[in-house]
C-alpha cells in the first residue's frame, strides 16, 4: 500500500505538465484527463463482483498491478496526445482495484483469524496508504525537475509492479459461502447495495471540497493572502501530518461513538475547515482549516472502508471497490463544481460550496446512524 500511495502520488500532481510539455496537448484539453477516471467505478465493480464470486483475491490483485505497471509504462512512452487517454480508460482503472483487493484479502483473513485488534491491522494498513501519499509528491517533483517527466512515470511503473514482491507467492484461498452462483450474485443486487451506496454518496459530498480545495487554496494563499512559500507549504503540509496523528485512534473513538457518528462529527469539522478558508482570511485561518481536514481524513480514512465492507458483508470486494473508487467520482464532482463556483462566486466565496456539500453529509450521516440496522456501524 505504501508503494501503491507513493507512485500513484508522485504522477498525480504531474500528468497535466506531462501533456502539455510533451506531448502539445491544451489546457483545456490536459485538463479532461482527469475526467477517464470516472472509468475506475466501473472496472473496480466489476472487478469486486468476479473477485467475490471466485475468493481469487491476491490473483487479481497481481493481475490489476501488472495493468498499472503497463498503464503507466504506456504513458512514459507516449507519443501522442490521445494515447494517455486511451491507457488510463483501458489500464489505469483496472489498477485502481489494487487496493481494494488488498483491503478484501485483509477482511477474509481477520474474518478467519477474530480479534479485538483486527481493526488496528485495517488502520496501520490504510495508513501506509496515507504515507505514500505524503512522500510521493516531493518524490515526484524532485523527479521531474531532476531527470524529467518521463523517467517520473517510469518511477511510477516500476512502483506500481512492485507491490507485488511484498506479498511473494502467497495465495490464500477463501471459503466461498455455501449458494447457487445466482444467490451469490444477490448479495450484489441493487437492493443489497442501497445502503453502501447512500453511504458511499455521502462520502463522496464530503470528498469533494479535496479537488476544490487543492485547485483553489494555493493560488488564493499566494495571490490575495500573500503568505510565502514557507508558510504556503507548512500549511499544505500540515494536513497528512495531523491525519496520520489521528488515525491510530479513530479507531478506538469509532468503539465508543460509533463508527457513523463518529463520521459525523469529522464531515462537520470539513464544513468548519471550508468556513476558515472562506471566512477567514489569513494565514491562522489556513492553518485551522487544514489542521481540521487532516482530523477528518484520519477518520474517515480508516473508518470508511471498515463501515463499507460491514454495510455488504457477503462481497467485501465489491464493497471496498465501490467505496475507494468513489473519490474519482468526488473528485469529478469537485472540479466541476470547482470551475463553476470560483467562475460566479470568487476566491475565497467558492469555499462556501464544499462546505454546503459537508453540511448535506452531516446531514446524511445523522440520519442513517440513527437508523436501527446502523446502530452496528
Amino acid at each position: 500500500m505504501f508503494l501503491s500511495g507513493l507512485g500513484t502520488s508522485a504522477a498525480a500532481p504531474q500528468i497535466v505538465l506531462f501533456l502539455v510539455k510533451e506531448l502539445g496537448a491544451s489546457l483545456p484539453l490536459a485538463g479532461f484527463y482527469y475526467l477517464t477516471s470516472l472509468a475506475a467505478p466501473v472496472a473496480g465493480y466489476l472487478i469486486g463482483r468476479y473477485s467475490d464470486r471466485t475468493g481469487n483475491r491476491l490473483g487479481l490483485f497481481r493481475l490489476c498491478a501488472v495493468a498499472g505497471f503497463l498503464g503507466w509504462a504506456g504513458l512514459a512512452l507516449s507519443t501522442s496526445v490521445w494515447m494517455p487517454f486511451f491507457i488510463a480508460v483501458a489500464l489505469l482503472a483496472v489498477s485502481g482495484a489494487t487496493a481494494s483487493q488488498i483491503f478484501a484479502a485483509v477482511h477474509d483473513e481477520l474474518s478467519d483469524k477474530p480479534d479485538d485488534a483486527n481493526e488496528s491491522v485495517v488502520a496501520i494498513i490504510r495508513m501506509a496508504l496515507t504515507g505514500g501519499w505524503i512522500v510521493g509528491p516531493v518524490l515526484g517533483a524532485w523527479m521531474a525537475a531532476t531527470y524529467g517527466l518521463r523517467p517520473m512515470l517510469w518511477m511510477t511503473a516500476i512502483c506500481m509492479l512492485l507491490q507485488i514482491a511484498p506479498l511473494g507467492t502467497l495465495n490464500p484461498a477463501i471459503k466461498l459461502k455455501p449458494g447457487s452462483a445466482s444467490e451469490r450474485a444477490s448479495h450484489c443486487s441493487l437492493r443489497a447495495m442501497l445502503a453502501l451506496l447512500a453511504f458511499t454518496g455521502l462520502f463522496v459530498l464530503v470528498y469533494a471540497g479535496e479537488p476544490v480545495k487543492y485547485g483553489f487554496l494555493l493560488i488564493y494563499m499566494e495571490e490575495q493572502l500573500k503568505l510565502s512559500p514557507a508558510v504556503r507549504g507548512a500549511v499544505i503540509g500540515i494536513q497528512p501530518f495531523i491525519e496520520l496523528l489521528v488515525m491510530p485512534f479513530s479507531i478506538g473513538l469509532g468503539r465508543q461513538l460509533g463508527n457513523v457518528w463518529l463520521m459525523c462529527i469529522a464531515a462537520a469539522m470539513g464544513v468548519l475547515a471550508n468556513l476558515c478558508f472562506a471566512l477567514w482570511p489569513s494565514a491562522s485561518g489556513m492553518f485551522v482549516g487544514q489542521i481540521l481536514m487532516g482530523g477528518v481524513w484520519g477518520i474517515f480514512m480508516v473508518l470508511g472502508i471498515i463501515v463499507a465492507q460491514r454495510l455488504l458483508p457477503n462481497a467485501v470486494a465489491t464493497a471496498s471497490a465501490i467505496f475507494m473508487s468513489s473519490t474519482a467520482l468526488a473528485s469529478a464532482l469537485g472540479g466541476i463544481a470547482g470551475g463553476f463556483g470560483v467562475a460566479l462566486l470568487g476566491l475565497p466565496t467558492v469555499f462556501l460550496l464544499p462546505a454546503l456539500f459537508g453540511g448535506i453529509a452531516v446531514i446524511g450521516l445523522a440520519l442513517i446512524a440513527r437508523i436501527k440496522s446502523f446502530k452496528a456501524y
